[in-house]
């Protein structure tokens, strides 16, 4: 039998090796290596995550993946979701469940057959739930052969995961199991229920919240903060999803397979254009007091191309946009407020000179010209003068998108009903299946790595390495002021990812596996392997997408 050698790195930094047989499970050697497995909720192999009951076939550099950590959290989250989904199928067989977006730190859920929860549904679920914590239930991840798996999720009428895998042609299928319950394997899940005691049911809307703990809380459960703004419009999107026929990746599939999927890129595209339309409208209800439309929403939401559409409406409408950019009102690098690493901090709130960004406004509104600033990033990391100088008219609008737009302390001194403040956020419906959902945090990914490597010369090494800092600046900076919007705008579009595979998973596959962004990467391609792949040129020439993949009809 072979040996194979473990190097085992701790949180603390301290090293441990040992030798074993070939085919050793890792959970096996906790005693040995140091491990405490309730805390665990994966580890990284040879840099690629993986579940703790993985068998070691070649030599491996282990590191831990802490429950509490955020790719243990994202870890912790799926478990939830397929602990749920196990409670589900033994409590209410007939009806089905259904996952849908996230609303804070919960996913919102509801019956297949659309039938309200009504007393006692929710408290059942739960009630199931901490009785499979208490017993520690084992979560196994194994394989099926390819045909058995596709016989048991159509037996069990797990139709989403049965469509799946007319994408995928594995002839050994990885799945998870638990008791009698068998899913497709998407991601690791932790490998016993007992870790998964933070959590908590509550009814909602026409459904019910399944709430975990926040990044970086612990395993606290914070109060409920609602967000009915973007829930209306994840609803309506879901909604309008299950009308058209497509709430999963399959139903895409199966468009590409018959050759229909250029009809739905159409529906798609005039959907969202609809939805841009009544924005307009709804700011020229208001054109009397408002001045000016502040646009914001996280990274590669789409604000740019938004901006540029909102403005072709907004003329239609007799209305005359001027667009700015708050990227020019940064103050000099020497005033650069620095993060904790002490680089320069450009999404700060104090980056900006904000006194000089009002100045400037209350004098355009009050009918007086401006010189607008030009910030040279490249050079001197200064502001300078002898920018475009401009007067509002009667008619005209000022169109501002930045990062802090939303937030009411970049304008202070601007009276609250001449600002119309617009969210803007790709708020994936898709489902992979009923119970396992697409983050929009990965759809937003998979646009920037594209984007970056397209027009920015960053690889997907590259873009996966500052995304985690990217993300710390979205839940400080924007997150917290997206009930605040007077409107949110869906930048998402349901066909999309299936044409970013085209792109992405060049890039994705040579990520080397001597780098900590190898797991990431790893995750990626295995989730783009559900989708069937979509050619570029079927995308209009003015879609959002287009920002991210070129050719866009559009100047940036």
């Amino acid at each position: 039998m072979q040996t194979i050698t473990v190097h085992f790195i701790s949180a603390g930094g301290k090293r441990a090796s040992l030798t074993c047989p070939g085919g050793t499970p890792v959970d096996s050697l906790a005693g040995q290596l140091g491990l405490d497995l309730k805390t665990l909720a994966a580890l990284r192999v040879n840099n690629e995550i993986l579940p703790l009951v993985t068998k070691l076939e070649v030599n491996a550099y282990l590191e831990a993946v802490p429950l509490e950590s955020p790719e243990g959290m994202m870890i912790y989250r799926r478990s939830l979701a397929f602990l749920l989904a196990v409670a589900a199928r033994e409590i209410f067989p007939e009806r089905g469940l259904r996952i849908g977006h996230s609303l804070g730190h919960s996913y919102y859920y509801t019956f297949a057959n659309e039938r309200i929860p009504v007393a006692g549904d929710v408290e059942a679920l739960e009630a199931r739930m901490l009785e499979m914590v208490r017993k520690d239930l084992p979560i196994e991840a194994g394989y099926m052969a390819y045909g058995e798996a596709v016989e048991l999720f159509e037996k069990n009428r797990q139709t989403d995961t049965s469509q799946l895998l007319d994408q995928r042609c594995e002839s050994n299928v990885r799945v998870n199991r638990c008791g009698d319950f068998t899913d497709l394997y998407i991601e690791p899940l932790v490998h016993h229920t007992g870790l998964l005691s933070a959590f908590k049911l509550m009814p909602y809307r026409d459904g019910f919240l399944l709430r975990y703990p926040g990044t970086g809380q612990g395993m606290k459960i914070d109060a409920f903060e609602d967000s009915p703004k973007i829930f209306s419009v994840y609803h309506e999107y879901k909604k309008w999803g299950r009308i058209i026929g497509v709430h999963a990746v399959g139903d895409l599939n199966r468009m590409v397979a018959d050759r229909t999927i250029r009809d739905y890129i159409r529906i798609a595209e005039a959907f969202q254009t609809k939805k841009m339309t009544e924005i307009a409208e709804q700011i020229y209800e208001n054109r009397n007091s408002v001045k000016v439309v502040f646009i914001a929403g996280p990274s590669s939401s789409g604000k740019t191309t938004t901006a540029k559409r909102l403005s072709i409406e907004l003329k239609v409408m007799g209305i005359e946009p001027i667009a700015i950019s708050l990227d020019d009102y940064y103050v000099n690098g020497d005033r650069t407020p620095q993060d904790e690493k002490g680089e320069p901090d450009y999404e700060s709130l104090e980056a900006l000179d904000i006194p000089f960004l009002n100045e400037q406004l209350l004098a355009l509104f009050d009918g007086q010209e401006a010189t607008l600033p030009a910030y040279d990033f490249k050079a001197k990391c200064r502001r300078e003068g002898g920018g475009r100088k401009i007067r509002l008219g009667r008619r005209t609008m000022l169109i501002v998108e930045g990062i802090h737009g939303l937030n009411d302390g970049l304008t202070p001194g601007i009276a609250h009903d001449m600002k119309f403040k617009l969210y803007v956020s790709a708020l994936t419906q898709l489902n992979l299946d009923d119970h396992n959902r697409i983050p929009t945090s990965d759809n937003r990914l998979l646009r920037r790595m594209v984007r970056d490597y397209q027009f920015r010369g960053v690889d997907a090494t590259g873009t996966i390495r500052m995304w985690p800092s990217v993300q710390r600046g979205e839940r400080q900076h924007i997150f917290p002021f997206q009930n605040s919007a007077d409107a949110a705008f869906n930048s998402a579009l349901d066909y999309e990812l299936a044409v970013l595979k085209f792109y992405a998973d060049p890039l994705l596959r040579v990520v080397k596996p001597n780098g900590p962004e190898y797991a990431e990467a790893v995750r990626l391609l295995s989730f783009l392997e559900n989708f069937a792949p979509i050619p570029p040129q079927y995308v209009p020439g003015q879609s959002i997408l287009r920002e991210f993949i070129g050719e866009s009809e559009f100047k940036y």
